[in-house]
């Protein structure tokens, strides 16, 4: 019995028996030979972390455009954090921690430069509409690995697509990296409005304060806990409903006062102004597009308008607004 297979042994002995168990994955589209050591949901991970799509997430904003410090957070760290806490809860209920953090990593590998600022832009702007939980499964099955994709586990896609609130993952770790993704980053988008001076911890309802703590570690600790006790052996995961009903009022305070803020929207107003430049430029010059992309178009696999739009949701932040000066501003106003 190799490394493997006495894993695939223990989580048949000693996870929930509502766990996702890799031994028993539907597999992949394209059938890969089993590694000796690492289990399906392991390799998945890895091939996530190794990925160019996730070294990008580093210099992807989460909330705030081109924040000025250190410590705001990029669609990096939450990710990292996301993948902490469903870690946590899987392994509190003896789900798949493997299959869990496969998830969390990938989760937001489609997202756009600038956040959900950036989302909203290409949402307008390319036919049918744009959702970056939907360009994260392409970007893993299509885009990664010079158009091989990463040849996924069916869980592991199942639960980067259904990571939003309105979906419902087929597993239970896909639904614990749902809710994660909540917890992680509700709270520590307070701190970051706070650190930009868009509000006040005074200014947030006591009502949710009250229940949650001040303090995004007494939050998250309150949250994660509460989440294991009352799904700890069923076949569901949830939160206790009054703990439920604060969590969508601060996530509705959040929208009202940080994420539609005044100084904040004049800024995604001129981000989706840049953005929509360069998506026009793309259309109308596709020549111009990098080279694999192009590819793409030039052998009939995309259209130029989803071409364009697989390049502008690729860009980093910094990225995006070199491209925008290169193309738009006068050599001699650069710098």
């Amino acid at each position: 019995m190799n490394i493997r297979e006495r894993a695939e042994l223990y989580e048949e002995q000693l996870l929930s028996p509502f766990a996702s168990k890799s031994a028993r994955t539907l597999g992949r589209k394209r059938p890969t030979e089993r590694c000796e050591i690492r289990t399906e949901f392991q390799k998945d991970r890895d091939r996530i972390t190794h990925s160019k799509a996730f070294r990008r997430l580093m210099h992807k904003t989460q909330v705030f455009i081109s924040p000025e410090g250190d410590h705001y957070i990029t669609r990096l760290t939450h990710t990292l954090e996301v993948a902490q806490i469903a870690r946590t809860i899987a392994r509190a209920l003896r789900l798949n921690e493997d299959l869990t953090e496969a998830i969390a990593l990938g989760h937001d590998l489609g997202h756009t430069p600038f956040g959900h600022t950036g989302e909203d832009a290409l949402d307008a702007l390319v036919p049918g509409g744009f959702k970056h939980n939907v360009q994260s499964v392409r970007v893993v099955e299509i885009l990664e690995n010079n158009g091989d994709g990463l040849n996924l586990t069916y869980e592991v896609l199942d639960g980067i697509l259904n990571h939003r609130t309105e979906c419902t993952p087929a597993t239970l770790e896909g639904k614990v990296v749902q809710i994660s993704d909540k917890i992680a980053y509700m709270t520590h988008d307070i701190e970051d409005a706070i650190r930009a001076k868009i509000i006040t911890l005074a200014d947030i309802p006591r009502n949710i304060l009250d229940v949650l703590g001040t303090t995004s570690s007494q939050q998250i600790n309150l949250l994660v806990s509460s989440m294991v006790e009352s799904s700890q052996g069923k076949q569901s995961i949830n939160l206790p409903p009054e703990l439920a009903r604060v969590l969508k009022d601060l996530r509705s305070y959040l929208f009202e006062n940080v994420y539609v803020n005044q100084l904040h929207q004049k800024e995604r107003g001129k981000i989706q102004g840049m953005l929509k430049l360069l998506y026009d430029h793309y259309i109308s010059q596709p020549d111009d597009l990098p080279e694999d992309i192009l590819a793409r178009v030039k052998t009939g696999q995309n259209d130029v308008m989803r071409a364009v739009a697989d390049n502008i949701a690729g860009m980093t932040d910094r990225f995006a607004m070199k491209r925008f000066e290169e193309i738009f501003m006068p050599a001699a106003w650069k710098n």
